[in-house]
Formats: C-alpha cells, structure tokens, sequence
C-alpha cells in the first residue's frame, strides 16, 4: 500500500507542476503583449475613474446650475458643462458606473444560461441537441441588436430591463460556442475515463467536460463586454436603455445631438469614453486570445 500511494504520488505531483507551468506561460505571453496590457491599462484606469467617482470629482452629477451652462472646458469644469450646467467629466465618470455595470452583468448573466443550454446541447447531442439548436436558430435569426431592441421594447425602460434585454440577446451565441467546444472534448479519453468508472453525467460535465472547454468562451466574454457596452448606449440612444438623468454614456450623447453644431464638445466627450473602453477590452481580449492559444506556446 505504501509503495502505490508513493507511485500516486509521484505521478500527482508533475501533472500539478505541468498544469500550474501551463497557466504561468499563458499569462507570461499575456504580460508580454504591449498592446493588451495598453488596453488592460485603459480599461483599469477608466474603471477606477467610475468606482472612485465622489472621490475624484468635488461636483454631484445632477446637480442644476443654469448659471454655468454650455460653458467650454476649462480649469474648472475640464470636459465643460451640458445643457443644464452640470460638469460633464464628473457626468462621464460616473456614466462609467453604469455603462461597466451593465456590460459586466449582462455579459455574465448570458454567459451562464448560455454555458448551461450550450452543455446541454453538446453533452447529450441527438434529439435533445436538435432541439436546443433548432430553438436558437430562431432567435440567431435575428440580428442581436434587433433582437436587444425588441426584448427592450416589450420590457421597458431602465437599468434592470436593459440587463435583461441585452443577457437574453448573448444567450444564443454563447450557448453555440459553448456546444462547439463541449463537442471537441466530450469523446476525449479523459471523459471516457470518468464514464467507465461510473461518474454521474452531472459529474462529468462539471468536472471533466466544462474546464476544458471554456478557454474560447473566456475570450469572447471579455470582448463580448466591449459589445454590451456598445449596445447598452445603441439603446440608450434610442431612448430604450437607461434613461436620463441618470448619466449613461449613450443616452448623453442622444440628450447633446441637437446641439452637435454648437457645442461639439457634448457628444465629443462622452464617446470618447465609449471608444477608449471598447478600444481596451478589445485589445486586451486579442491577447488574451493569442496567451491562451496552444499554437503560440514557446
């Protein structure tokens, strides 16, 4: 007994060493893209902008000074001031909160319900995979934009129904990806290992199955966040997301168009931010992508 828990042992400890090596490269490839920690940098800095807004800013969002406004930038108000003299950089940082909330939530909350149809589909295949797919057709039918404003639309307006509308939108293609995945993995010999020795389906899929098969979905969660984002303000815009005054990005831009001509400043500031946050993830997602691509290893 002692010389085969000695030969466990032994066998135990270079896969431990194998797989903390594995994650060490990844990241030591993600450390060396300049480009994705550029955008890490961007993505931190605006973050920190947002969750350190009171602290940052000596001026409450919704706070009212006709006096002041359409005043340009300057020392005082760096960004200028909107329609109804309130400082817009302290607008845009604390747009940050909301814009980041929501593409955070809503990118994990269709990531789940994505990962779960998606395993189920993949796992199971037949029937069952023919009808989960054929059931997402439908929807992918349906460009997610389209889909985001028609959910939205039957929904409502405000913080939580955008959550909803833009997390139903992502399910679909999150569950494609996820089923793509659990296919290439499920008739793998470790798999099979778990079923010959009696491992519950539940057991395998958990276990054995999901691990393996979510380095893709991580990449395109984080750029997926970049995209929320996006059509967080497409539907703020539109006057189908997140209504003023709360300071969201896009629906500032939608209450400054008409005075695009005038004051081009209004629209300026706040998609800039928009940009620079997208611009981040989606950099910091391309490497993330190539570390954790198994062609790139050293």
């Amino acid at each position: 007994m002692r010389n085969r828990a000695a030969i466990v042992h032994a066998v135990d400890i270079p896969k431990t060493k194998k797989r903390q090596s594995e994650f060490g490269a990844a990241m030591l490839r993600l450390r060396r893209n300049r480009s994705a920690m550029i955008g890490l940098g961007i993505f931190l800095l605006l973050a920190i902008l947002a969750v350190f807004a009171p602290y940052i800013s000596p001026y409450e969002y919704a706070k009212l000074s006709l006096q002041e406004r359409f005043q340009g930038p300057s020392f005082k108000h760096w960004f200028g001031t909107d329609e109804m003299g309130r400082d817009l950089f302290t607008r845009i940082i604390y747009g940050g909160r909301y814009s980041l909330a929501v593409g955070f939530i809503a990118t994990l909350v269709g990531l789940f319900f994505g990962v779960a149809v998606g395993a189920i589909a993949g796992f199971f295949g037949g029937d069952t995979d023919n009808i989960i797919m054929r059931f997402l057709d439908i929807f992918q039918s349906i460009p997610i934009l389209l889909l985001s404003i028609v959910i939205a639309t039957a929904l409502g307006t405000g913080f939580d129904k955008t959550i909803m509308a833009l997390s139903i939108a992502q399910i679909p293609d999150y569950a494609r990806q996820m089923r793509a995945s659990i296919l290439r993995v499920r008739d793998l010999e470790y798999v099979e290992a778990a079923n010959a020795i009696g491992c519950s389906t539940f057991r395998q899929i958990l276990r054995y199955v999901l691990p393996n098969s979510f380095a893709p979905l991580i990449v395109s969660a984080t750029m997926g966040v970049a995209g929320t984002i996006l059509m967080t303000a497409s539907l703020s815009y539109l006057g189908l997301g997140i209504q003023p005054p709360t300071p969201e990005w896009g629906a500032m831009l939608s209450g400054a168009k008409i005075y695009l001509r005038r004051y081009p400043y209004l629209l300026i500031f706040p998609g800039l931010a928009i940009g620079a946050t997208v611009l981040g993830l989606n950099m910091f997602g391309d490497g993330l992508r190539d570390a954790l691509d198994p062609r790139l290893k050293d």
